[in-house]
């Protein structure tokens, strides 16, 4: 993990990729993923606003908002936008829990899908934005994503 002046040349790369909403792919997002801090549950408690790294290429059938955590037991994994751009819960993939849990070697806050074999790993870019690795179940762990706080 990075400390010190490497610790803020990584946030500002993150920073700019964000920023830039280009397609970035797994290889170049995956290491510096690796390079972030853990997070604990409490610090991810509240309302995240989400974004992808696909350069809006890939189709979103649901109008992702982001992800609420009332509490480490009730997480509502999937907000939307609805037709008249308020935020409302996507309920179809049902609710969610967070637990620390280790990813190859780090002990960070996780989402955990109460009834999808899915969970998010997160990692702190800065206090307002984290970054998202989902791992589903049968599918190679590549999708990454980021989280700011509202």
């Amino acid at each position: 993990m990075s400390t010190g002046a490497n610790a803020g040349d990584l946030e500002q790369r993150w920073l700019e990729m964000i920023a830039s909403g280009e397609a970035y792919p797994a290889e170049t997002l995956l290491p510096l993923f690796e390079q972030l801090q853990p997070v604990d549950t409490e610090f991810m408690l509240g309302t995240w606003k989400g974004g992808k790294f696909d350069g809006g290429a890939e189709p979103d059938p649901i109008n992702w908002y982001g992800k609420r955590f009332n509490s480490t037991t009730d997480v509502e994994p999937l907000l939307v936008l609805d037709a008249d751009g308020k935020v409302q819960t996507f309920d179809k993939l049902g609710g969610a829990q967070m637990r620390e849990i280790k990813y190859n070697g780090v002990t960070s806050a996780a989402l955990i899908y109460d009834s999808q074999p899915i969970m998010d790993y997160f990692r702190k870019v800065n206090d307002d934005v984290v970054i998202g690795l989902g791992d589903i179940k049968g599918k190679p762990t590549d999708f990454v994503f980021h989280l700011t706080r509202q």
